[in-house]
């Protein structure tokens, strides 16, 4: 793989830099959030691993522009920030994975080749479509009676989950753990939040309500009553 690593603690650098070489990867370091994001934009990567805290631009902030140029190589946040919000606003902001300092090094390599191993969209469905809904997996482009809808990269992720699911009740801890990675319940209402939102960009400015909660049990989405 060639990995690019954004960290500025040296020590942490250099131990994952040399621990991923060893493995055979070819690994490029960035000290600085603005350096980091340079090279997202310019050059091909198969994974970055990044910390939340660097001088310059923010790990957040490096993935939301990452993001919105239209880059979907996989994200691992490495950081010291643990608590559940911290790790939520890492996978809000379009992280794919989240791994807190101090950490194992076989993890972070466990979690960097589950990452690579996801399958890509080649000969699978690229569009999905739900009445006058339709979300397209390549532009990251969602569209709703001919309007678009500005999604962030967490709801755009809930929203193909249930429209991969179509008709299916998908319950919070399913959707905590395709969504958000969570394989516990994290007694947070962060699925709650996010289902509120998408029903105010997909539904309320138009007729006929999709997104169904199913009461006592999770939620679906459906063009049927």
């Amino acid at each position: 793989m060639r990995i690019l690593l954004i960290e500025d603690d040296r020590d942490t650098a250099t131990y994952v830099t040399k621990g991923l070489e060893q493995e055979g990867h070819t690994v490029d370091r960035c000290a600085d959030g603005n350096d980091g994001i340079v090279q997202i934009v310019s050059e091909p990567y198969d994974v970055a691993i990044l910390d939340r805290m660097l001088p310059g631009i923010d790990g957040l902030s490096i993935v939301r522009r990452a993001r919105s140029a239209g880059i979907h190589m996989p994200v691992l946040f490495l950081t010291a920030l643990g608590g559940i919000d911290d790790r939520v606003d890492g996978l809000d902001a379009g992280g794919d994975d989240y791994l807190i300092k101090p950490f194992a090094f076989s993890e972070l390599l466990a979690r960097l080749n589950a990452l690579t191993r996801r399958p890509q969209l080649v000969g699978e469905e690229t569009k999905l479509k739900i009445a006058d809904l339709e979300l397209n997996l390549i532009s990251r482009r969602v569209v709703r009676a001919g309007t678009d809808i500005d999604l962030q990269p967490r709801e755009f992720r809930l929203l193909e989950v249930l429209m991969r699911n179509r008709g299916r009740v998908l319950t919070k801890t399913m959707l905590l753990e395709r969504v958000w990675n969570f394989h516990f319940d994290p007694r947070t209402s962060v699925v709650e939040t996010h289902i509120s939102r998408l029903r105010t960009k997909i539904d309320k400015p138009f007729n006929g309500d999709l997104i169904r909660t199913v009461r006592g049990c999770g939620y679906s989405i459906n063009d049927a009553p």
